[in-house]
């Protein structure tokens, strides 16, 4: 297979995905080496599509909530699965998280949580990856971009993000 027909049948399979796809996953469909799957992804976003790295694999950003705000947030650990659980029990998508390094300045993670069965797959991949997660740099203090259909959505969860006493302002 030539390169052209690897990078088509990669967008194929994202495009039928609805979650993360492993670059190991994509290697043993195309017969390739992860590796292989990783230039070819680099590739990709380099002609454009929105192509998204997460912890779980990859996605095809497909679509775009038509609503966003970036939410200055600080807890522990331990309230990682409520603050997401509000915000996807709420009609909203963690889009990312964001922490400011003292050395490298921003950093970001993207992570497309968009439901309870997600926040749930990427509190695993803490645990059995034995993963520190990003706002550990920054004392808990870390930003999410959140993407939801309505602003009103939006206005709901930033309100119940704010009872938990998780919002920053």
């Amino acid at each position: 297979m030539d390169k052209e027909s690897r990078f088509e049948k990669i967008i194929e399979i994202l495009e039928k995905e609805n979650a993360p796809v492993s670059g190991s996953k994509i290697a043993n469909i195309l017969n390739i080496t992860r590796q292989v799957v990783v230039q070819d992804v680099a590739v990709l976003k380099s002609r454009g599509y929105q192509i998204i790295s997460t912890a779980r694999g990859y996605v095809l950003n497909k679509r775009e909530p038509p609503f966003k705000r970036v939410l200055a947030v600080r807890h522990s650990k331990e309230d990682i699965f409520k603050e997401l659980s509000i915000i996807v029990n709420n009609g909203g998508e963690v889009i990312d998280v964001i922490v400011e390094h003292p050395l490298y300045g921003e950093i970001r993670g993207m992570l497309n949580i968009r439901t309870i069965e997600d926040v749930k797959a990427f509190l695993s991949k803490m645990e059995t990856s034995k993963a520190v997660p990003l706002m550990s740099l920054s004392n808990g203090v870390h930003l999410h971009t959140v993407g939801a259909s309505t602003n009103e959505q939006l206005d709901k969860i930033e309100k119940l993000l704010k009872e938990e006493g998780f919002l920053l302002y």
